[in-house]
């Protein structure tokens, strides 16, 4: 009866585990350029001194679901989507790099300019920095453009270029920012072939009937959990009850 109660009570724990994954996903479904994250079940010998003759469930978040999402139109300027494969990388808190497919960027008082996220858009050389201006531009290879204070409507000059990188997926991981990162922690090479639509934010890739019907089986697992469990308690206490007699 113990290893049935102990086998059921792994089961359930990470079965709680699981809906909270498919339950953070749902809650991510309005959140721009939000990646799903996968989840799967397995199960796990117990390793100890002697033979692993038992084995319990183990819930995993293997890998992000790297599908992009549906392109929304926002006809804002400093909205800014990825067409196709690739990310456009920010930098973070630490200095490093992180990457994102759609950034609904602004620029802050010290001309910064930085993701929805509050991350700095990384250029050419850094983070991005754009002087006073009057109207700003992103062309389709990331170019950032501007027309000056006092400058007439055909003058646009050129100030940097966003980085556009489009690494392998498979050293490719989601960290607890929310951000993708690489797996061995260098930045990625810029690449010239990425492409990015202005006035448009992506969606997030999350399949709402998939994760609640994911959510609802779920749930129906974990009470038959919970029902192997009251079966292995009252067992014990029938067993118990028997040994009282004799």
């Amino acid at each position: 009866m113990d290893k049935m109660l102990y086998v059921a009570m792994t089961g359930a724990s990470q079965n709680a585990l699981a809906q909270k994954a498919h339950a953070n996903n749902l809650a991510n479904i309005s959140t721009s350029g939000f990646q799903r994250d996968l989840e799967q079940a397995r199960s796990m010998p117990v390793f100890g001194d002697g033979h692993p003759a038992r084995a319990y469930a183990l819930t995993e978040r293997p890998a992000t679901d790297f599908t992009p999402g549906a392109l929304q139109e926002t006809g804002r300027d400093l909205d800014v989507a990825i067409g196709g494969n690739g990310w456009i990388a920010v930098q973070t808190p630490d200095g490093g790099e992180g990457y994102v497919r759609t950034a609904s960027m602004n620029i802050d008082a010290l001309g910064v300019l930085r993701a929805g996220n509050g991350m700095p858009v990384m250029g050419n050389g850094g983070p991005i920095a754009v002087p006073p201006e009057q109207k700003v531009e992103v062309g389709e290879d990331g170019t950032i453009s501007i027309r000056a204070l006092g400058e007439g409507p055909r003058v646009m000059a050129e100030v940097d270029r966003i980085k556009l990188v489009n690494p392998d997926l498979k050293n490719m991981t989601k960290g607890p920012d929310g951000m993708i990162h690489t797996k061995d922690g260098q930045p990625a090479q810029a690449d010239a072939g990425v492409r990015v639509v202005s006035g448009f934010l992506e969606a997030s890739n999350v399949n709402a009937v998939e994760e609640m019907t994911s959510v609802l089986a779920l749930s129906r697992q974990f009470e038959l959990h919970i029902k192997m469990m009251t079966t292995a308690k009252e067992g014990d206490e029938a067993m118990a009850r028997v040994l009282q007699i004799g």
